[in-house]
């Protein structure tokens, strides 16, 4: 399955308000995948200087990670497939 990074600006947002959007994005993922529909978060990387995160979905295409986030109610900027280059090993 590729890889795809969900680009999200969330000015003013609390880290307790982080925690429950990657809550919910999980959340989410898990539902989608119990119907059928693989899609599984990854990990998020979060810039509070920039109020800029960035969340990893591993998915067969990006309509799905797409319909994820707009169920969980997540706003994003744009959706691009990338390479997810944890070294072998590694959690």
């Amino acid at each position: 399955m590729a890889v795809y990074m969900v680009e999200r600006d969330l000015p003013g947002i609390t880290m307790d308000q982080l925690a429950a959007a990657q809550q919910a994005a999980i959340r989410t993922g898990k539902e989608f995948t119990s119907q059928g529909k693989d899609v599984r978060y990854i990990r998020s990387m979060f810039v509070p200087e920039e109020s800029h995160c960035m969340c990893l979905f591993e998915s067969p295409n990006a309509e799905l990670v797409r319909e994820v986030n707009e169920t969980a109610n997540i706003p994003f900027t744009r959706i691009v497939e990338a390479m997810d280059l944890t070294p072998s090993g590694q959690p």
